[in-house]
């Protein structure tokens, strides 16, 4: 019987700790870092918390704010990478990073 009092007392308030912490680890946010347009296209550039890589929402333009993204990119290793990239197949800009 006193097995299972100490059971009750120290294991499980331990391992409810423990279950938290965890979960607490594998919640990550994601960030808006940055808004823009260019072209009939407008973006927000997202990173995750731990800035391991970018990724853009895309709409056009003219779309609701409220509306779905009408693309969400690939990861990016950086944001410059992911803001060239909207340059280059959004806002059509002739940057010499587009050519590559």
């Amino acid at each position: 019987m006193k097995l299972i009092q100490i059971l009750k007392v120290a294991i499980i308030p331990v391992l409810t700790v423990l279950s938290l912490l965890s979960a607490s680890n594998k919640a990550l946010a994601d960030y808006l870092n940055s808004q823009g347009s260019g072209g009939d296209y407008r973006y927000e550039l997202w990173s995750t918390d731990d800035n391991n890589y970018y990724y853009l929402k895309v709409w056009l333009y003219e779309a609701s704010p409220n509306s779905d993204p009408y693309t969400t990119t690939r990861r990016f290793p950086s944001s410059r990478e992911a803001l060239i990239y909207f340059d280059c197949n959004y806002a059509e800009k002739n940057l010499p990073e587009c050519s590559q």
